[in-house]
């Protein structure tokens, strides 16, 4: 009898440890939102930045803490987009795996955005999926397939973005937005993009600065003025006003919006971006 006791308190154990599931944090919300897209229901995910966050700005607090040193895979695109992250992993004295998801990038010198390139998305993915793969290779078959499938749909929305922008004329892509993120976005679907800030949303415009870039909206014909998620509209609507130039919407650069916002997935993000700037351009 007491030998069936413990073989059922050790079958029990054993059960309860397999079904245990990694804990996996992401630093912000478009990171969460692949990792959510391989991991699926074998992982426990939490992101530090979520829906419509400002992960330059942002301040790690004492949840962050403890969630970091309890986690074992930490996900985070690095390239000083999450200048704060060092500093918080230090905190938690986290000694676990760190995976730069950005690793193998095309990267542009001093621009930490590369997600905003759908070629550059594919490597995050697989970044991540092989990640999963190394913690938890129970579900590697289900990391796989995938990251597999989620890698075809980025594939195919890569050809959407391309014959979109294709349809307008090149010396109609022209468009102002808040902070330089979408570098990557120009380039690899040839639209130019004119910042009012710099790479960080933290960036404070001078009065001279506003001055040069109202003759740059004037003198380049900029199609329209987009504002930000995570950003203060303040600033674009006065150069709106200033230049002439018109509002155009709202795009959704470093951040994704709420479930029942428009852009809600990395997906739906690049979706509504492509269908905004398509819209103003017209």
């Amino acid at each position: 009898m007491r030998i069936f006791l413990l073989l059922l308190v050790i079958l029990f154990s054993f059960t309860s440890y397999a079904q245990e599931k990694p804990k996996i944090i992401t630093s912000f919300s478009i990171i969460a939102d692949m990792t959510r897209e391989v991991g699926s229901d074998n992982i426990e995910l939490k992101t530090l930045v979520g829906a419509n966050g400002d992960a330059h700005e942002y301040e790690p607090t004492a949840a962050d803490v403890k969630a970091i040193a309890e986690a074992d895979l930490v996900l985070i695109n690095s390239l000083k987009f999450e200048g704060w992250m060092e500093r918080l992993i230090k905190s938690a004295r986290y000694n676990g795996k760190v995976v730069v998801v950005s690793d193998g990038s095309q990267l542009i010198e001093n621009d930490p955005h590369a997600w905003q390139d759908l070629r550059n998305g594919k490597i995050y993915v697989e970044n991540i999926k092989n990640a999963l793969v190394e913690i938890d290779k129970i579900h590697a078959g289900d990391y796989q397939k995938n990251a597999r499938d989620y890698i075809k749909k980025l594939d195919e929305l890569n050809s959407w973005v391309k014959n979109e922008i294709n349809k307008i004329s090149p010396e109609k892509r022209n468009v102002i937005t808040t902070h330089d993120a979408f570098q990557y976005f120009a380039e690899a679907y040839n639209i130019n993009f004119i910042s009012a800030l710099g790479v960080s949303t933290g960036t404070q415009a001078s009065a001279s600065d506003i001055a040069k870039l109202i003759d740059q909206i004037r003198s380049q014909k900029a199609s329209a003025i987009f504002l930000e998620n995570m950003s203060d509209p303040r600033l674009m609507k006065q150069l709106a006003k200033d230049s002439g130039a018109h509002i155009g919407g709202t795009l959704y650069p470093d951040s994704l919006s709420a479930k029942d916002e428009p852009a809600p997935s990395y997906i739906e993000m690049f979706k509504h971006n492509v269908r905004e700037l398509v819209k103003a351009m017209e």
